[in-house]
């Protein structure tokens, strides 16, 4: 692109070609220069922008956790309808379909980016903590409705999903588990009668 030429929404394609990045080619090919490559920049976009590409990793990281919100919004109002495994295998499924996987290995394999992310996400990993509130807030919904035991342990369940979500998912290179997998892990978790 030529220099002194107005760029929209700069952040968000630099964001989009990280994730196209991240997901074609996984952590270790994300780089400054893989990201504006991608986007159509030059490198010198990104540093306009954030103060090193750890800062905008952190920033990107962090962007993707908010998008979860509508994906929450949309599990919460499903409560009640179809059925509970059902709308956690869709939900898993979409989740873990997105950047979500990817993210994870981001974050492992990037030190700074671990301690940045530190500094406004104190415990666990972005993304991965909103999931699990995700699923915590719908199986209490779903608990409150009568549709799941009184007693289920929502948050046993809700982390114990996410990890065994992550595990058939994280396979980047191979096919995505099939449908019935995800069903499969789901019932197991939650019980067969949901």
């Amino acid at each position: 692109m030529p220099t002194g030429v107005a760029i929209r929404d700069v952040r968000a394609q630099l964001f989009d070609a990280a994730e196209r990045v991240l997901l074609r080619d996984g952590p270790s090919a994300l780089t400054s220069r893989a990201v504006t490559t991608e986007a159509g920049f030059a490198k010198g976009v990104l540093h306009r922008h954030f103060e090193d590409f750890d800062a905008f990793l952190a920033e990107f990281v962090l962007d993707r956790a908010n998008r979860m919100d509508g994906q929450a919004a949309a599990l919460r109002e499903a409560a009640g309808t179809g059925t509970v495994a059902g709308n956690l295998a869709d939900a898993l499924t979409a989740l873990f379909g997105s950047v979500a996987v990817a993210i994870v290995p981001l974050i492992t394999f990037r030190d700074e980016l671990r301690a940045r992310l530190r500094r406004t996400w104190p415990a666990g990993v972005p993304v991965l903590t909103e999931a699990v509130t995700m699923i915590a807030e719908y199986l209490t919904a779903e608990r409150d409705l009568g549709r799941i035991a009184a007693d289920a342990e929502v948050d046993m369940l809700a982390p114990t999903l996410i990890g065994a979500a992550h595990l058939l998912f994280a396979d980047r290179k191979g096919a995505p588990p099939e449908a019935d997998a995800v069903a499969r892990m789901v019932d197991t978790v939650i019980g067969p009668r949901s």
